[in-house]
């Protein structure tokens, strides 16, 4: 697979450079030294690697998904080749900071260069994605003496990382966990429980893995603490670390099995057994952990990954939606197929489907959702850096506000319509698009875990309704309101974008309206009985937005020296989004204002 279909370069360049600024970082003490050169260089070292190690064997992956024979998980080698060749090129650290021998790049360079990746190979590249944020935790909430070890191998590519919440009996439940943590004296203990749906949970391309367990450590009485205030998180890994800072011994954590999965097969998915008792490390039975920061708080800890994570599956949902959209531009302008409505001529020759007003129709709506998501992606990335750049306490205050808010969007609201996209792309293709003989089928299928992982659409819903739009006294929703009024102004004055700005204000008014009448409902169930409803009209409102956004950049942009067609392509993808989606809010409100509450009263036995 060439680059050219993997991701498009110029849509990414257009993102952070011309839309979002990046160059702009270079002026932060984080950030001094670089420059756009640097930037670029870096983008072209994942292009590559996309390219040329991760892209070959995506549907190797697929046909070949890993195997375990009770002693030992097989992989295919590509996946080692791969891995390392990312890990010399130093990106397993490329956002560390330097203090952490990182690179201290902008999360927004390094998250549009995981694109590449996981549009090139996603189960090839969810073990980085996953180490890369189990790092950033321990770098955030470790003490550094007990995490370095890990995280100087993770940066090497020696260890990988993941992430352990969920068990067989608790589901997304988090409170109802049982693994428990016996301590045995400083800041050590022993873990004993099951873990479910581990990504990257056991294999043999790195001398060490190394998990972050969430478990509850009993009382004096020997029970264990109820509620989600009682878990801790522990780091336990594969192999301890011994004196050396080598592995050594292998730890008290077992694979008891490989889960199948009907796509993303190259990312093995385990469940796992800690403390089962067929290693004894130390001559004890239990799985060695250490204790990150103090008890009681793991799950908040957790969430430093958990939303580093929705991200990434966000991200991972654009980009495979992205690459299926390539593909079926490419296969629409070169199939052959039929004749235009002005030439039904038998004798004429056949016109490139492309010339299909209907197929034309599939492309943009591709367009319009891939290139939205990969903007929503990459402005969230943006805020990041915010966060950990800017030295005023207000505006670091409001980028902190408007990630947390737009997190549960970015996770969901590309997963969603990533996925639709994959469907039109195998749509574009017609009867092909369904055979193994073309890689849309592949896409469709990989795409389709990211609704599901990391929180599924409806814990997203409720986590935005519930929580996200109430934090701080209302203050995330001000702050997205000021940027929503700004680009409405700055857009109003281009007539051609001036019935958009009117479309997105009407909206986003109607979206605030909404959500403060269900805040005021004093019936939780009923208030948020149709969370889902109210992320979707949500969901579309911001993305509208940043598409208007982006289309002010493009329209100042297209009478320049180059780039007419692609920026002409941007207003067109932002036209057909206010044209064609935005109508679609009304449609989900209208079963918000009024509240329609079958679904809710409606009696299990009815079904």
């Amino acid at each position: 697979m060439t680059s050219e279909l993997i991701l498009s370069r110029r849509d990414l360049e257009f993102i952070i450079f011309d839309w979002l600024q990046v160059d702009s970082l270079v002026r932060r003490p984080r950030y001094s030294g670089q420059d756009r050169f640097d930037y670029t260089s870096v983008l072209d070292v994942y292009q590559s690697l996309a390219a040329d190690l991760f892209a070959p064997h995506n549907k190797k992956n697929d046909s070949n998904e890993p195997s375990f024979d009770g002693e030992r998980v097989t992989i295919n080698p590509e996946v080692g080749v791969a891995l390392r060749a990312f890990a010399d090129a130093g990106l397993v650290s490329a956002a560390f900071p330097t203090e952490w021998n990182g690179m201290s790049l902008p999360s927004i360079v390094e998250r549009a260069g995981m694109a590449y990746l996981l549009a090139a190979n996603p189960g090839t590249a969810g073990y980085p994605f996953l180490t890369i944020a189990n790092a950033n935790l321990l770098i955030a909430h470790g003490e550094r003496e007990r995490v370095e070890p890990y995280v100087k191998a993770m940066s090497e590519g020696r260890c990988f990382g993941t992430m352990c919440l969920s068990e067989p009996q608790a589901g997304s439940s988090l409170a109802d966990i049982r693994t428990r943590a016996v301590p045995v004296g400083n800041g050590r203990y022993r873990l004993f429980g099951n873990k479910m749906w581990i990504s990257g949970g056991d294999h043999e391309i790195s001398e060490n893995i190394v998990h972050l367990v969430l478990a509850k450590i009993p009382n004096e009485d020997g029970q264990l603490p109820p509620g989600v205030q009682g878990i801790s998180l522990f780091t336990v890994p594969r192999k301890l670390i011994g004196l050396d800072g080598l592995p050594s011994e292998r730890n008290d954590v077992v694979l008891a099995g490989i889960n199948h999965k009907m796509g993303y097969r190259g990312t093995v998915n385990c469940v796992l057994n800690f403390g089962e008792g067929r290693f004894r490390p130390e001559g004890e039975i239990g799985a060695v952990g250490e204790i990150v920061g103090e008890p009681g708080k793991g799950l908040a800890y957790m969430f430093h990954m958990m939303n580093e994570a929705r991200i990434s599956v966000g991200l991972s949902a654009a980009a495979i939606g992205y690459t299926g959209y390539l593909h079926a531009l490419d296969y629409a302008k070169t199939r052959l197929q039929g004749r235009t409505r002005s030439d039904r001529s038998p004798t004429s020759p056949q016109a490139p489907i492309i010339r299909h007003a209907d197929v034309r129709r599939m492309l943009l709506a591709q367009k319009a959702y891939v290139s939205g998501a990969l903007a929503l992606c990459l402005y969230a990335a943006r805020l990041s850096d915010d966060i950990h750049s800017i030295d005023d306490a207000n505006i670091r205050e409001e980028a902190q506000c408007l990630l947390d808010l737009l997190t549960p969007v970015v996770k969901s609201w590309s997963s969603q319509w990533g996925l639709v996209a994959n469907d039109l792309a195998i749509q574009v293709h017609g009867g092909y698009g369904y055979t193994r003989e073309y890689n849309v089928e592949q896409f469709y299928r990989d795409n389709r875990l990211n609704p599901i992982h990391e929180g599924t659409f409806g814990i997203q819903a409720l986590d935005l309704l519930g929580r996200k739009t109430r934090m701080n006294g209302n203050a995330a929703m001000a702050a997205l309101d000021r940027k929503v009024s700004s680009t409405v102004s700055r857009s109003r004055v281009t007539a051609s974008l001036h019935r958009h700005a009117c479309t997105l204000e009407y909206a986003w008014e109607r979206i605030r309206t909404v959500t403060s009448k269900l805040h005021r409902l004093d019936d939780p169930e009923l208030q948020l009985a149709n969370a889902a409803a109210y992320l979707e009209a949500f969901g579309h409102v911001v993305v509208g937005w940043l598409w208007l956004d982006q289309a002010i950049v493009a329209k100042t942009l297209e009478s320049g020296p180059t780039g007419a067609d692609f920026h002409r392509g941007k207003l067109a993808a932002c036209d057909y989004f206010f044209g064609w989606e935005m109508p679609k809010v009304a449609g989900w409100l209208a079963v918000l204002n009024p509240l329609e509450t079958t679904p809710l009263n409606m009696p299990e036995q009815w079904f």
